[in-house]
């Protein structure tokens, strides 16, 4: 076992000290970064990566580096933070950018990588900003190697690793060879991983005594040894440190060496990497490293610290991305657990979820919502008026306000609740934008009003028209759906049905699913709405929302175990309205008080079909529109309210 004897009481477990910057991976597998034509973006850094990896599997975390005053400086602020990770020791550099990193994926072991890291803020990190205290509240620090590799950064970490020493933290070593970022490589080589350089060696040679564990690759091992074969590289590192060596093998595994290295490598134990089809072989280590460690800080065994470290790099080759793709500790339950190997991860439909849906995502209040994607009413509405339909857009730009006024009085008076909005694309795209980027619950409509069986607006290909959408922004989709449809009626529906539900997890989107069981259908078997979403579950759709009407206090226990027992991520229930009176409504919610799923309401045209009516005819102003709907609203929210006290 390795070094397992961590300080008591500390707050933290983990401080990573390094690269912080953004990743922009391309999407176009296969093609020359010359010919890529987009990118996804995502948080980046050796460093970064292992403190949102480490974080997803249960560590408490932290961040010490700088990022730019900039737009990218606070999107890896909010990615840290949403992932749990204390950015206390971020510091924010009014004069430097953050550090951008622009790569491709040609095929399984080559990834085209620029650095864009010419004074950047987290290689501008200074001795000033490294914080005692911060580091004296961790059980262990890592630093990751290139913030060795100028003298500013050497001195920054030098003084963390001092106070390291001096409270009894662990100190950790990624070795994290990049020769570019040493001046030993062209400027646009940041893919090479090895080039011998004596001089780079020493460096590195003189900081080796100072940690606690050190972990590297063959060839970061040949680097720091300086030379030319891994076990007299391993035998040098070993005169200078007396530092648990843990050596990356790459599909082979990796194997923990505590004290005289050995003879050769396989007279220790071997553990053995997983067995999957490679995507490719970028952030394998990262993800590797923040395996072993959550293992390691929890006094876990060799094995199991292997184990993890295996399993982390193994998931996250298979994926695009190296942050976002650390998987959770219920995928890694999942990938042990598993009766047969699962060599193909990204094909595996249960891991696909899971990697969706166990990560940490924003949990939402209750919710009210405004409800206002309808098209074909409002078209309506503005052709009696004589009203251009432009005038639509308006409208829904005054429902925006009325929202606005709506959370201002909420908060006000400490009530603890979410807003939202179901916006069109169609009329409506003005109203998102504004509603977007705010902490709004958002969701916008695909289906064609009135199908059966179900459209889509754009098109079967759905998943062209998601690639424009925030992803903030939740697919609704309604459909009138009975599970005692006509067999090809019910069968093109739950194509249609599948094809959304695929698509949302290539885009990465939460879905809706509104079900409204057609009012006139013959069949005479009861309980449809719970048949309906039992078939959808037996079908493997599990939409992250519910849209339904209102039901009895008997129907709404049957679901609340139907959603327990078959999708315990599903995030919830919304009521709808179905133009209802709001006195309707109200017994809605008093039969769903005792709902668990139920989480709150999207109601429409309840609340702004007659002052909208009015205001297409001229009858009322823009303001009068605004606080009528305002008006309901709220009353819909007391409602709500008083059945759930």
């Amino acid at each position: 076992m390795g070094q397992t004897r961590f300080a008591s009481g500390r707050q933290l477990d983990l401080i990573c000290l390094g690269r912080l910057g953004v990743d922009l991976y391309a999407q176009q597998v296969g093609a020359r970064l010359e010919d890529v034509s987009s990118f996804a973006k995502y948080l980046g850094g050796s460093s970064a990566n292992i403190a949102f990896g480490t974080a997803r599997l249960g560590l408490k975390s932290a961040m010490l580096s700088r990022v730019g005053d900039d737009h990218m400086g606070r999107f890896l602020l909010e990615s840290l933070v949403r992932e749990g990770c204390d950015v206390s020791g971020v510091k924010v550099d009014p004069e430097r950018l953050t550090a951008l990193v622009l790569l491709g994926l040609k095929d399984r072991e080559t990834f085209p990588l620029v650095f864009y890291r010419e004074n950047c803020a987290d290689m501008a990190l200074r001795s000033e900003d490294i914080s005692e205290t911060l580091i004296a509240s961790s059980k262990a620090l890592l630093i990751t190697g290139t913030h060795f590799s100028t003298d500013q950064v050497f001195k920054a970490s030098s003084e963390a690793l001092d106070y390291a020493e001096k409270h009894n933290v662990k100190r950790i070593l990624d070795i994290d060879y990049r020769p570019v970022l040493w001046g030993l490589a062209s400027k646009a080589d940041g893919e090479t991983r090895f080039v011998a350089d004596q001089k780079v060696s020493r460096h590195v040679r003189r900081i080796l005594p100072r940690f606690d564990l050190i972990v590297g690759t063959e060839e970061e091992f040949l680097m720091a040894g300086g030379c030319s074969d891994l076990l007299s590289a391993l035998r040098t590192v070993r005169g200078l440190t007396a530092a648990t060596l843990v050596v990356k093998l790459g599909p082979q595994g990796c194997t923990v060496i505590h004290g005289v290295i050995p003879a050769c490598l396989e007279d220790g134990a071997i553990y053995p990497g997983v067995r999957v089809e490679v995507l490719n072989v970028l952030g394998a280590g990262d993800a590797f490293m923040s395996g072993y460690l959550s293992g390691w800080l929890n006094d876990a065994s060799d094995e199991r610290c292997c184990q993890l470290a295996n399993a982390c790099g193994g998931l996250v080759v298979s994926r695009h991305a190296c942050a976002p793709a650390m998987p959770t500790p219920a995928e890694l339950d999942y990938l042990f657990n598993s009766p047969v190997p699962i060599t193909r991860p990204d094909q595996d439909p249960m891991l696909q979820r899971l990697h969706q849906v166990s990560v940490p995502r924003k949990q939402w209040k209750q919710l009210f919502i405004f409800a206002f994607d309808h098209r074909g009413q409002l078209v309506e509405l503005a052709q009696k008026a004589g009203r251009d339909l432009s005038s639509i857009s308006q409208l829904k730009q005054l429902f925006i306000q009325a929202v606005e006024r709506v959370e201002i009085d909420l908060k006000q008076r400490g009530i603890d609740a979410d807003v939202g909005v179901l916006a069109d694309q169609r009329f409506g795209q003005d109203s998102l934008n504004a509603a977007t980027g705010r902490g709004w619950w958002v969701a916008r409509p695909v289906e064609v009003q009135g199908s059966r069986p179900l459209m889509f607006e754009h098109g079967r290909s759905i998943g062209s028209n998601l690639l424009s959408w925030p992803q903030e922004h939740i697919i609704k989709c309604l459909v009138q759906f009975h599970p005692d449809d006509e067999p090809l009626l019910r069968l093109e529906q739950e194509a249609q049905l599948m094809g959304l539900y695929q698509a949302a997890h290539v885009s990465g989107h939460e879905l809706l699913l509104e079900i409204i069981p057609p009012k006139d259908h013959p069949s005479r078997h009861p309980d449809v709405l719970y048949r309906a979403l039992k078939r959808l579950y037996n079908l493997g759709i599990f939409p992250a929302w519910w849209k339904i009407e209102a039901q009895t206090a008997e129907v709404w226990q049957q679901l609340d175990e139907l959603i327990r027992e078959r999708d315990p991520y599903c995030r919830g229930v919304v009521l709808l309205g179905l133009n209802a009176p709001v006195e309707a409504l109200a017994n809605g919610f008093k039969q769903a008080r005792h709902s668990s799923s139920c989480r709150g309401f999207a109601v429409g045209r309840t609340i702004f079909q007659a002052p909208s009516r009015a205001w297409m005819a001229g009858e009322i102003d823009d303001a009068t529109l605004i606080s009528r709907v305002q008006s309901t609203f709220v009353f819909l929210i007391e409602s709500w309210r008083e059945a759930r006290t």
